[in-house]
């Protein structure tokens, strides 16, 4: 039996004015069931109960039920699973915002602003536990922040409270969720696709009985085109093999989109280990990748830089697209499996509110990790470029002692490379001499060679070697910096430089500076 993997593929549609309303009063009736169907779930009952009553309050199918309730308890389930990452992650905060807190001076504006903080975060931390325990399901339809904007209605861009009434009802129900089954005709009861001779689609939507009285049974959607995803949809209309499509309305401020969610035959990865395999390091800003043989040695690097600060969601799904289609195009021309580290990023996350460096920050909290693996993994998949993942313990270490001076690499790229010999299996032995260890600034730092002990794992030596590396960094650094004051405090007030100072200047240059 083949593998198969979910895609989904996305287009806008045109419809009239007749068609526009229907689909608005669809959705609303599809919000207004979802809501209800949520709080009765949360509270504790079960939907197989509530089917019957619902189909007959509402006067909706029991497709349409079952897809309001595959979204409802999907949401639920994610609330849950989130809950629990948003719990770890209060407290890697408070720990980081404490430790943060003795080192400040008791009753400056900062302690103040940091304690007031602190207090805020163990409050919250105590309402996720809480919820937990008591297994309360918290959900704004709509957003939270939307739903605030009420109060302050001249900062949300508000003339009236009507106004920002009718986006809230917009905001609430936007969307409808049609499910599909390989019984059903065309993989979808509610919401059918045929194939015209035009190459074109066209929808059948089953709308709820309470709507069929007044606008009829079915909506009838003509013209529907996919720029991406044609081929595979057309291919699966054209089959006769029953699968199931699933469809999915969704408006915003430019109109109606539509998105089809179906299985496609997994195509087996054409990539070789035999031949070696190129490694992924994925930083805030760009993407180092180093190409190795199958001994592990580097044969080629490569960086893709990409900035998502200051960019919107969308934009930032395009950056990350993009840079994870030449990482992919890479490979494929390589025909190497692609390997890159198993990281939890929200731990990274957790403290950094309190790094004093604040570029870094700024970009970090911008850089959406998860997002980045999951378009690499979907892009991979249709280009049949196996991904691999490696414990990420210590690479960057690794990278930096042993590799970045040998093979002239950047940090980055040295990091890489560790990660692809540890998916080759190649040794991670610790060098006899650890001089001139690159600071990532065009300085080195050396440490002492750590005793050998042949019952540690080569693991645990890193571990001591990093927090050697840490500290050495930060006294080099340190240092770096009260040598840039010294020599700032020593120039001449004449207007010069501290650039120029040491150099004896001319007559003419001492003029020209003057000027």
């Amino acid at each position: 039996m083949e593998r198969e993997s979910t895609r989904t593929f996305e287009t806008r549609i045109k419809v009239d004015p007749l068609e526009n309303r229907v689909l608005h009063t669809f959705a609303a009736l599809y919000a207004h069931v979802s809501h209800r169907l949520f709080a009765d779930i949360a509270s504790g009952k079960k939907a197989a109960d509530l089917k019957n009553d619902y189909l007959a309050c509402y006067e909706i199918t029991a497709r349409q039920f079952n897809a309001i309730r595959v979204q409802i308890e999907g949401k639920i389930a994610s609330i849950k699973q989130r809950r629990t990452a948003l719990i770890e992650e209060s407290k890697e905060r408070i720990q980081a915002l404490t430790k943060k807190l003795s080192r400040l001076k008791a009753g400056t504006p900062i302690f103040h602003q940091k304690k007031r903080r602190l207090d805020h975060l163990k409050a919250k931390l105590r309402q996720l536990q809480e919820d937990h325990q008591k297994g309360t399901i918290r959900c704004c339809f709509g957003s939270r922040k939307l739903f605030r904007a009420q109060f302050d209605l001249e900062a949300g861009g508000y003339a009236s409270h009507a106004e920002w009434l009718l986006d809230w009802k917009n905001a609430r129900s936007r969307e409808i969720f049609f499910l599909g089954s390989k019984d059903e005709i065309a993989g979808n009861q509610t919401c059918s696709a045929t194939l015209q001779p035009d190459g074109t689609i066209q929808v059948r939507i089953r709308l709820p009985d309470a709507l069929a009285k007044e606008h009829g049974k079915y909506l009838i959607i003509p013209q529907i085109d996919f720029k991406y995803g044609r081929q595979e949809l057309h291919a699966l209309l054209k089959n006769t093999t029953k699968k199931a499509i699933s469809w999915r309305l969704l408006h915003d401020d430019k109109g109606w989109r539509l998105f089809a969610t179906f299985d496609v035959e997994y195509t087996p990865p054409a990539s070789r280990e035999e031949t070696g395999v190129i490694g992924v390091d994925i930083n805030a800003d760009h993407l180092a990748l180093v190409e190795t043989d199958r001994y592990g040695n580097p044969v080629s690097k490569q960086s893709i830089p990409f900035n998502l600060y200051g960019k919107s969601s969308d934009q930032a799904k395009a950056v990350i697209g993009d840079a994870a289609a030449k990482a992919v195009a890479y490979a494929a021309n390589a025909h190497k499996p692609l390997v890159i580290e198993e990281l939890d990023f929200q731990k990274k996350k957790g403290d950094l509110r309190e790094k004093n460096n604040g570029s870094y920050s700024r970009m970090l909290s911008s850089f959406a990790y998860r997002s980045f693996i999951t378009h690499l993994k979907s892009r991979a998949m249709k280009e049949a470029v196996l991904v691999k993942q490696v414990n990420p313990a210590y690479t960057s270490v690794i990278g930096r002692i042993k590799f970045s001076r040998l093979y002239g690499l950047t940090i980055h790229q040295a990091a890489a490379l560790s990660i692809c010999r540890r998916s080759l299996g190649c040794s991670e032995r610790v060098p006899l001499c650890l001089s001139k260890i690159p600071d990532g600034k065009d300085g080195h730092v050396t440490l002492v060679l750590p005793e050998r002990n042949r019952n540690r794992h080569v693991w645990s030596i890193w571990r001591d070697l990093s927090k050697k590396l840490k500290t050495a960094l930060a006294a080099h650094f340190r240092a770096a910096k009260s040598r840039s004051r010294s020599s700032c405090k020593s120039a001449p007030e004449t207007g010069i430089s501290p650039e120029v100072v040491g150099e004896i200047p001319t007559r003419e240059s001492s003029e020209a500076l003057l000027a």
